[in-house]
């Protein structure tokens, strides 16, 4: 590990804003069992006392990297706190060192994997959700998507009734994979546009006006950038979009790409 890693990672210990629990803190093995269970962790439900100091709303950006677009949210909306979530700790330290140097008091970060999410908020503790150029696992596991069912089950737990899910992303396969999600589970979808600044669709102003460095990026290599609103209400089990979403045409669709995290797709 490179010199610079562990400057920032032993930097990240001081900072009041960074959240970093051990993995060993929130899992645990069922008496006589094999299988790891879930615990809450303390903050669970107390992060508006605990954190913040405030009952203002929280918005969470999953998959946060280096929290600009959780820096530059919070920037905008004083009276919103936000929580970006990622686990890249070496990631997380330029977001972190950002709201300490700049004292800003409606941002901190969760360093975690993303499959845990729900031991760390509570019922109705979140109002929103922003899914931010997630990998849309072209080649993985569907539940490894961040708007699988899967996942949508873990953010019902804790987002408010009527709260947002935000997906902004530059593969259309995800899109196109979230919309076959919501349309089988008949979720209200509030806006979706294939390309938001090519669209004159009215849209909430930070999906055109806030960037993420890699959206940036994305925007130079030529690629579209999509954009869906939806709410995850729903009692029971979110069904799988099966063969109402075509896997091998949107896969076809998606291209070659030469994005950090995304595999070019065979064709």
């Amino acid at each position: 590990m490179g010199h610079g890693k562990l400057k920032k990672f032993a930097e990240n210990e001081t900072f009041r804003c960074l959240l970093q629990p051990d993995a060993s803190a929130i899992l645990a093995k069922e008496p006589g069992s094999k299988e790891l269970k879930l615990n809450p962790h303390p903050i669970k439900g107390r992060w508006g006392a605990d954190m913040f100091g405030n009952s203002n709303p929280i918005v969470l950006e999953l998959g946060c990297g280096k929290g600009d677009y959780t820096i530059a949210l919070a920037l905008r909306n004083p009276d919103v706190n936000y929580i970006g979530v990622d686990i890249k700790g070496a990631r997380l330290w330029k977001g972190a060192k950002y709201a300490t140097e700049n004292a800003l008091p409606n941002v901190a970060f969760l360093r975690t994997r993303i499959e845990f999410i729900n031991a760390f908020f509570g019922p109705t503790e979140v109002s929103q959700i922003w899914l931010t150029f997630s990998d849309p696992q072209l080649r993985g596991s569907e539940n490894a998507r961040l708007s699988s069912p899967l996942f949508l089950a873990r953010y019902r737990s804790f987002l408010k009734p009527g709260g947002l899910v935000h997906l902004k992303t530059d593969s259309r396969y995800l899109y196109e994979y979230t919309r076959a999600v919501a349309e089988c589970n008949t979720l209200r979808v509030l806006h979706e546009d294939t390309d938001v600044y090519h669209s004159t669709a009215v849209l909430p102003s930070e999906v055109r006006e806030v960037q993420t460095f890699y959206e940036k990026m994305f925007l130079q290599m030529g690629l579209p950038i999509t954009y869906m609103a939806f709410q995850i209400d729903h009692e029971g089990p979110y069904a799988y979009p099966g063969e109402a979403f075509d896997h091998q045409k949107w896969l076809e669709a998606e291209g070659p790409r030469r994005s950090f995290s995304h595999q070019p797709a065979k064709k």
